[in-house]
């Protein structure tokens, strides 16, 4: 008689482990590859060793990385699921299903209509609903976040003074910056600060004037060779046109005030110096040059979406921006397709993502990554009244309602500005 109970035991061990696989809070059905699929796990020192790989930052730096992460803003936790579904379908009808009864989707219609001066709530009041159908939406996303360092130079006029340069201590090169008290929350948009390179700051010959700290008169030596000039230069005064004298209407001769009768004055550039002061060297002759490090952090975001044909005709930017369903939610520093013990589907969809990863400038590092999943409950409402019809869809926990085409009462008949005004 003890023989069934061991079995009975041993059954329910089976299916708490077998319950155990799905390791993510609030997401069904999704774990981390294992060995026998495309990639390997990633463990916890992988993730430590590969993003402080060198580079100053701690592993404490990462730890957002190791810990469970939670839905976003926009998404819902989903309660665990039986191992045993079928298809990716159960997916969709169980947990994302909209219970829209006709009083709900003809108020959520009036409301939206309500926002449109031109348009007309009789339909939306009268005509029979014909169909609703469910039409659910899957969203993958891939955010890889990332750290760019460029180095750039900058100049100014030298003019005297001890300088950082490499004299005592070697200059650091670009990744051996220390940025811990810069860096951003993960998956920032994006920022950017700039830092001086330590021991970078050397003094150079100003390239303008060769170190003379002077450079010919453009005015009065603009016909010289490069490196020599002439003093003393003049030029023909414009009042009295080089006669020195001023000729009256009477006839008569006065001296010419702005040459005081010599008929030439000096250059108004440079007072016939012959040389101005080089402006990029401020006249010393020589520019400091210090190197920069630009360091921007930012975040590529992958996106895919899965619709029926029933909802093809919503743009995905209508999807991304939907509250829906997290199915899976992983982040780690270089991601891998989900799996999903039960959904086919779900696994190639996943793996699609994946592979649409964004690409990496040469000048960047990957810090991090994350790999969502989403479903977005759509339902597609058809009205109909004698021989015309309509369709609606009503997206996302929000409900909000999409209408792209043909409704029955539009009276501004495309020449309105209210809808460009509306961005509809």
């Amino acid at each position: 008689m003890e023989q069934p109970l061991l079995s009975e035991k041993r059954s329910e061990i089976d299916e708490n482990e077998r319950l155990s696989s799905y390791q993510y809070v609030g997401r069904t059905g999704s774990v981390i590859p294992t060995a026998s699929l495309a990639g390997t796990d990633v463990s916890i020192e992988e993730i430590r060793s590969a993003t402080s790989f060198s580079t100053p930052y701690p592993p404490s730096i990462h730890a957002p990385l190791i810990s469970s992460p939670e839905p976003l803003p926009n998404e819902q936790a989903i309660p665990h699921q039986s191992p045993y579904a079928a298809d990716y379908g159960a997916y969709s009808n169980d947990f994302q299903r909209q219970l829209l009864d006709e009083v709900e989707i003809r108020e959520l219609l009036i409301d939206h209509i309500g926002h449109r001066c031109c348009w007309g709530s009789h339909p939306a009041r009268t005509w029979k609903i014909h169909a609703v159908e469910d039409c659910n939406v899957y969203v993958g996303t891939l955010e890889t976040f990332l750290e760019e360092r460029e180095v750039i130079r900058e100049t100014e006029p030298y003019l005297g003074g001890k300088i950082d340069g490499k004299d005592n201590t070697p200059e650091l090169g670009i990744w051996e910056l220390d940025l811990r008290s810069q860096f951003p929350v993960l998956f920032v948009p994006y920022k950017e600060t700039r830092v001086k390179i330590p021991n970078s700051e050397t003094i150079e010959k100003c390239s303008d004037c060769a170190g003379r700290g002077d450079i010919p008169c453009p005015t009065c030596n603009a016909d010289q060779e490069p490196g020599f000039y002439k003093e003393n230069q003049m030029s023909q005064c414009p009042a009295c046109y080089g006669r020195g004298l001023i000729a009256h209407r009477d006839g008569s001769d006065t001296i010419c005030t702005k040459c005081d009768g010599k008929g030439k004055i000096p250059c108004a550039t440079c007072g016939s110096r012959g040389l101005l002061k080089c402006k990029t060297c401020n006249g010393s002759g020589f520019l400091l040059t210090r190197k920069i490090a630009v360091v921007k952090w930012k975040t590529l975001s992958t996106r895919k979406v899965s619709a029926t044909s029933g909802a093809a005709s919503v743009p995905d930017e209508i999807f991304h921006r939907a509250k829906g369903v997290q199915l899976c939610n992983t982040q780690a520093y270089q991601c891998t397709p989900a799996y999903f013990a039960d959904s086919f589907f779900l696994n190639t969809f996943s793996s699609d993502v994946i592979a649409d990863r964004a690409s990496v400038p040469p000048t960047a590092r990957v810090i991090c990554e994350r790999h969502t999943i989403s479903v977005v409950p759509v339902t597609r409402v058809t009205m109909r009244h004698h021989r015309q019809s309509f369709s609606f869809y009503i997206v996302g926990y929000s409900r909000e309602v999409y209408l792209k085409d043909y409704y029955p009462a539009r009276f501004c008949w495309g020449l309105c500005p209210c809808l460009e005004w509306l961005k509809v």
